[in-house]
């Protein structure tokens, strides 16, 4: 199971930190990914890291967002920094490609 903490609202500009929490001691051997759903219920992928650290970024974050994670702690964060009106969303956290996923965080970012 997944269990994501770390949304809010905030200011354009502002930061905010996302936590993923797994249960299960395999976590570490998975990619883990996390999605942004959009208001509109669109799905975009916002970053993702494999088991060894590789990360990719989805549009426009490289640079403003990081993905990280401990395997000790089996946790997955992603730091967003300057944060836009348009990063608006519920960020779900998942395992990659077919795994569970947890409910969401909302971030709301104000203008």
């Amino acid at each position: 199971q997944l269990a994501e903490s770390g949304g809010g609202l905030v200011q354009a500009g502002g930061s905010l930190t996302l936590s993923c929490a797994a249960s299960g001691s395999a976590f570490g051997v998975y990619t883990v990914g996390w999605d942004r759903l959009t208001p509109g219920k669109q799905r975009e992928l916002v970053a993702a890291i494999t088991s060894g650290g590789s990360v990719k970024y989805g549009e426009s974050k490289e640079g403003r967002f990081t993905i990280s994670r401990d395997n000790i702690k089996n946790t997955v964060d992603l730091q967003m920094n300057d944060l836009k009106p348009e990063d608006t969303g519920v960020y779900i956290c998942r395992i990659i490609p077919q795994g569970p996923e947890g409910q969401g965080t909302q971030v709301t970012v104000s203008s």
